[in-house]
Formats: structure tokens, sequence, C-alpha cells
């Protein structure tokens, strides 16, 4: 028999690991897995049961948000080999799921978690001792994902950043940053710079299919905004951004195996929605096919 590691970040999606549970168990049982459940209790325990644990399983499938899951994934980035992983989403915005193809319903995606197909999913290195599944970023709406409260998440949703960001609207930081990516540097200030393995960030911005984006090619996707100088040009960057433009003289779109960033001062960083930290000089770097995750189909 196979074995499988459950992880559930109770906290997650008002608790609605108890509607699904029993059958996203009765999944794994027909998959022919014998699970094991365990819970998180707060931040930082998903990456040290993930490293402690998950090397004795044939699976791992963590139950939470995008945080749960970008925890997870750095747990295995400390382990080799690594379980294959799946993922039942519970957050707020999940745009991993969204990103993955995965369902929003528990019961799909625990089935989709038994049965699915493994996928080759790159990693991010931050700094060299951090990882990060979807995204890394600063700036502009960043402190919302991890300074809204909970309770404001799980009530309104998307709505809850929405309105938590547009307050900050007035008091937008911009930074003087040093880019350097593969092929280029670029110098000036921003107002926001992510760097992304993903087709959907904060809900808000969306990368189509028909840009390039892989998930499994090796490269980042790197989103940066220059500091507008007036109203009509900030109105103009959110325009951009709804109709996934990004080649505009504010918005921009790079791709690279490796980003650097340097700054004048210290900076904060969020890490998959969760606080990074702050940093004068950041480095991400790509780790290809560093997970296998599962996904629709067989």
């Amino acid at each position: 028999m196979k074995k499988l590691l459950l992880l559930i970040n109770p906290h997650a999606g008002k608790g609605g690991f108890r509607n699904g549970l029993g059958e996203a168990l009765l999944h794994f049982h027909r998959a022919g897995f014998v699970t094991t459940v365990r819970f998180t209790d707060k931040h930082g325990d998903a990456p040290s049961i993930a490293a402690a644990e998950a090397g004795n399983y044939d699976r791992i499938v963590c139950v939470g948000g995008d945080g749960t899951l970008g925890e997870t994934v750095s747990g295995l980035m400390k382990i080799s080999p690594r379980p294959e992983l799946g993922y039942i989403p519970m957050g707020t915005t999940n745009d991993c799921a969204t990103t993955l193809g995965l369902s929003h319903d528990p019961a799909t995606a625990a089935h989709t978690a038994a049965v699915g197909r493994t996928l080759e999913l790159d990693v991010g290195r931050f700094n060299d001792t951090e990882y990060f599944t979807y995204v890394a970023a600063f700036g502009a709406f960043t402190e919302v994902s991890y300074q809204t409260p909970q309770d404001q998440k799980q009530a309104l949703g998307k709505l809850a950043y929405f309105l938590d960001g547009v307050s900050r609207l007035p008091n937008l930081t911009h930074r003087w940053a040093r880019v350097e990516y593969d092929g280029g540097v670029l110098e000036d200030d921003f107002i926001f710079g992510a760097v992304t393995n993903a087709r959907s960030v904060a809900g808000v911005i969306k990368l189509k299919e028909d840009t390039g984006v892989s998930l499994s090619d090796g490269l980042f996707e790197v989103i940066l905004i220059r500091t507008p100088e007036s109203v009509l040009q900030l109105g103009a960057i959110v325009t951009d951004i709804l109709a996934n433009k990004f080649d505009s003289e504010y918005v921009m779109l790079l791709r690279s195996k490796t980003v650097r960033f340097t700054f004048r001062d210290e900076v904060a960083w969020t890490l998959d929605g969760e606080d990074g930290g702050s940093h004068r000089e950041v480095v991400c770097e790509n780790i290809r096919h560093a997970v296998r995750i599962i996904v629709n189909g067989q």
C-alpha cells in the first residue's frame, strides 16, 4: 500500500476542511493510499512537518491557502528525494489553484490529488535560504495579503484585498531599484515588482496563456510597474493591468531564470502572500522541476 500524508491548516477557508475531509479520505483510500492526518497549529508548522516527515510518504497533500502550499513546498525543498505533492485549496484567493487548473471545490480537488497526473513544477529560491511557489513581490498591495485580518479575508474574500489596497493608494511608496535580469539591467523608481511563476497574482494580475507563461520552463515572469507621475497615469496603469497589457510605458514584463534587486533602503517583501522580511538586496533563482505536483488528468 502507498502512504499519504494529509497536512491540514485548520484556520484556512473558515475551517472548510470539516465539510470535505471524509470524502477526501475516501478518494485517497480508493486510490490505494493509507492516509495519515496532521494539523498545523501556527505559522511555520507546515515546513517543519514536511521537512521532518514527508520523506516517509509516497505523497503529501496539503489543505489550506496559497501560503500553506508555499510553506509545504519550502519544507519539501529541504529533503531529497521528494514525494509527490497534492493541493486542496481552502484559502481566500487561491492563485496557485487557478494557475494549476485545480478546482476550488474541495471534494473535486481531493479527487485530483488522489488520481491526477504529475506536473514538474518550478520553485523559486529567495536569497539562498527561503523558497516561494508562485510569487515574491514588493511594493503596492503586497502588504495587503498578510496585514489584512484573517476574519476580513474570510468574510470578504478577494474584496478584502481590493478594499484594503485602495485605502493605501494615497500613500503609495516608490522605491529606486537596480534590476539585473538575464540579458539586461534596469534602474528606475518602481511602485511594484513581482517575480512570479503563475498565471494569477492576488486575483487581479492575470497572465494569459498566449503570453507564453509556463510553470516548468525554468524561467520567471518578472512584472515591474514604474512610478506614475500623476493620478491619471496611475489610472492608466490600473487599466493596463486589468487589460492584461504588460508592455506599456509604466508596466513591463520580463523573463529570466535569475533576477537580482538592489535597493537604497530596506524594502519589505512577501513570499506567496506571507511576510518575507525586509531586504536591501534580493536574488531570486528559478529551480526548474523542483517538485512534482498533482494536477488534473491521468
